[in-house]
């Protein structure tokens, strides 16, 4: 059990949460802030006679139109309804999943004017595994992700579709199985719902745990290459990578290193002085993107800990703050940071690729003993260099974009959500990338024989050779390379 709290909810956390199913509560503290905050503003309504964003008045650019008090129970169920206008994908599941646990999250500060009930309901589903049907395009990433969260939360009121227990369900009859009856929104609260940045923080914590995982299959697999290839192991050296002083350049040539140690071929006499830059440079290429993923897991876990809808709402100072915390700037820049961080590592994957099957290094032609007659691993190349060209054209950066909206009282957007979106797009292709690497550098080892690499991958190659076989003669690859994928995915 997680108890949801004031204290850091870090990424890994929310990694262990999501993957062991674990369930959350609400801390005492927790829902003793939720209610201060509720019986604050509702106290506020009752003294204030000048109008409070959001909680008295319309939104966006009708922020100006004053709401009577018997109107604003429905102006809050108005908001949820008219702000669902997602189209596109749907956001895989366990993105959703993300999304609730950080929009819980965002609410348990005290300073969102929620009621307590509607938070337990959010736990409630989460706890069950209740998925709001949500999809991929309509948010700016700006107001916050309105449309996306409008779909996460509609089913509090009854409306919209979940996905529950293997089948797909209105809000509905979502309720009259449960037993529940819908959450009677009251002022503020589906402001307070639908503004935020869990859309966007969601993807990128999945994004997050995805690329922490590939930078070190990335140094695994470039190890297995580099010796495949007859590689040199003096770039790794501890000397020559202080001297630059990145720590993701010293990171990575020691795990290089330490992935090589024991390995007959590396310590063996080199006829070549000197390596492509595929695999000579993997210290400073994979170190770079180990120093943008180190920069944007701060960003986001600061992201994840924080308030962001509006207005903010600080009961101990008596202030109601309409301010932008909602605005995705601080992490759409970051994520497209990321997004180029994590399609280089496919780059330079593609190209140790690419070398593997040049016919050097006495490597037979595209890894086959029978060139010719046998294509061999001609296509897997083609295969990645596809996907090294899509990544490349998603890493055009969606922050610097923006659209003016609400007759220009939401003058500029971040549009976060799409360099949210295609950041996952891009953390897939990079992980089908380092797989069809894989693919060839194992098949690559078997032309070493009978000299063995290091034993901590001749035995991760023996699991590997369990799902893929070594090729002697052309097959159908798909299959190998979406086992391959399946592996690296474990």
């Amino acid at each position: 059990m997680h108890h949801i709290s004031t204290d850091r909810l870090t990424i890994d956390r929310i990694g262990e949460i999501i993957a062991s199913g674990s369930k959350i509560a609400l801390s005492d503290e927790a829902k003793g802030l939720i209610k201060n905050c509720r019986e604050y503003l509702d106290r506020k309504m009752e003294t204030q006679e000048s109008p409070i964003y959001g909680v008295t008045t319309g939104f966006g650019s009708l922020c100006n139109i004053s709401i009577g008090k018997d109107d604003l129970s429905a102006l809050q169920r108005n908001l949820m309804m008219s702000h669902a206008c997602g189209t596109g994908d749907e956001v895989r599941p366990e993105i959703v999943k993300i999304m609730l646990l950080n929009k819980i999250q965002s609410l348990s500060y005290g300073n969102s004017g929620v009621q307590l009930e509607t938070v337990e309901r959010l736990v409630d589903m989460f706890n069950d595994d209740i998925l709001p049907v949500v999809y991929q395009q309509g948010s700016l990433g700006a107001s916050g992700d309105l449309s996306p969260l409008a779909h996460l939360c509609l089913p509090l009121l009854g409306l919209g579709e979940v996905n529950y227990r293997g089948e797909r369900l209105s809000g509905e009859e979502l309720l009259k199985r449960k037993g529940w009856q819908p959450v009677a929104l009251r002022s503020k609260e589906g402001l307070a719902l639908l503004n935020g940045t869990q859309f966007m923080s969601a993807h990128t914590v999945w994004a997050l745990l995805k690329a922490k995982r590939l930078n070190e299959l990335a140094d695994k697999i470039g190890a297995l290459s580099l010796d495949a290839f007859d590689g040199r192991i003096e770039p790794f050296g501890d000397e020559v990578n202080l001297v630059r002083r990145h720590r993701g350049q010293i990171e990575t040539a020691r795990a290089v290193r330490a992935w090589l140690d024991g390995s007959e071929i590396i310590v063996r006499q080199k006829a070549h002085v000197q390596d492509p830059y595929s695999f000579r440079c993997m210290p400073q290429v994979h170190g770079a993107a180990k120093d943008a993923l180190t920069f944007v897991w701060q960003v986001i876990e600061n992201e994840v800990n924080s308030p962001t809808d509006n207005p903010t709402i600080f009961p101990e100072e008596d202030l109601i703050v309409s301010a932008g915390n909602f605005h995705g700037e601080p992490i759409a820049i970051p994520m497209d940071y990321l997004a180029i961080a994590l399609s280089e590592l496919g780059s330079i994957s593609e190209r140790r690729i690419y070398q593997l099957i040049s016919g050097s290094r006495g490597l037979p032609s595209f890894l086959v003993a029978h060139p010719g007659l046998n294509s061999g691993f001609m296509i897997p190349q083609y295969t990645a260099a596809s996907i090294v060209s899509q990544s490349k054209g998603l890493c055009w950066p969606a922050s610097c974009d923006s659209i003016p909206s609400s007759q220009g009282q939401e003058d500029h957007v971040s549009m976060g959500s799409n360099s949210a979106t295609k950041l996952c797009r891009i953390a897939d292709n990079t992980e089908r990338i380092l797989a069809i690497e894989l693919f060839n550098a194992a098949q690559a080892l078997e032309f070493r024989r009978p000299l063995k690499t290091s034993t901590v991958l001749e035995k991760w190659v023996a699991d590997y050779r369990k799902s893929v076989p070594f090729v002697e003669n052309d097959t159908i690859m798909a299959p190998n390379i979406a086992k391959s994928i399946e592996f690296i995915g474990q």
